[in-house]
């Protein structure tokens, strides 16, 4: 679900189901035209609902950090460590910009470059980001049986 799909009494009522937020990064520059703008958007949403959707009940759509700027990384660190220490166990950084560096969203719990997972092969591309979601909630799960 999107967080403006919830309001203050159904997020006091179901909060507590959803542990993981999904914080997209779009990687614009401004360099692009506004019909590029539009397709790049687009295809960024069709790519959150691929994600979301089997999880639904479990994942929160936050805002997307849409600019390619410098110190990226920096923002998106502060922004998944401010989720996790206030509403969500997990997050997940959907990379359309294909600019990231895994190691350097530390803070995330899984970075998912969808340039690197969808290019060649976008179905199985789906298949695989929402292997490593599962795989990331049942190492937890596993981590936690120990």
């Amino acid at each position: 679900m999107k967080f403006s799909d919830f309001n203050s009494v159904s997020w006091e009522e179901n909060g507590h189901y959803y542990d993981t937020c999904l914080i997209p990064f779009t990687g614009l520059t401004g360099q692009e035209s506004p019909p590029q703008t539009v397709e790049r958007l687009e295809k960024l949403r069709d790519y959150i609902d691929r994600i979301e959707r089997p999880f639904r009940g479990r994942i929160v759509v936050y805002p997307a950090v849409q600019y390619d700027i410098d110190n990226k990384e920096q923002l998106i660190n502060e922004i998944c460590h401010n989720v996790k220490s206030s509403n969500f166990r997990y997050a997940i950084v959907l990379d359309a910009g294909g600019t990231l560096i895994a190691q350097d969203v530390y803070e995330s719990d899984l970075p998912i470059a969808i340039k690197g997972f969808f290019d060649d092969n976008g179905v199985r591309g789906i298949g695989l980001a929402t292997q490593e979601i599962q795989r990331m909630w049942q190492k937890d799960m596993n981590s936690k049986c120990d």
